[in-house]
């Protein structure tokens, strides 16, 4: 069953995740399982949803990819991160790609 992860992550900086998404590549490789990342900034730090196949799926790929590009990037902290069962997914025609 599908599962929208929810992540909070204080103090990050957009810098910060522009390094770590070009370490990862998710873009052009997308990991096993992922199907919607949506990220923004707050005076907090960053926010995060996504949608995975399975909790199981964000986890491996946190990590094998996402851990290493996260300490090479000098992020500290532990994220507050909160999985929950999706219900309904809905994606507007026309919207493809990343932003």
């Amino acid at each position: 069953m599908a599962v929208v992860m929810s992540m909070s992550w204080g103090g990050v900086t957009p810098e910060q995740y522009g390094a770590v998404r070009d370490a990862v590549g998710w873009e052009e490789a997308a990991p096993a399982g992922g199907q919607v990342h949506v990220a923004w900034f707050d005076d907090q730090g960053l926010r995060v949803v996504d949608v995975w196949e399975s909790e199981q799926a964000f986890q491996e790929f946190f990590a094998e990819r996402l851990a290493p590009a996260v300490e090479k990037a000098g992020i500290t902290g532990t994220p507050e991160s909160e999985f929950s069962p999706l219900h309904r997914r809905f994606i507007a025609p026309g919207v493809t790609g990343a932003e």
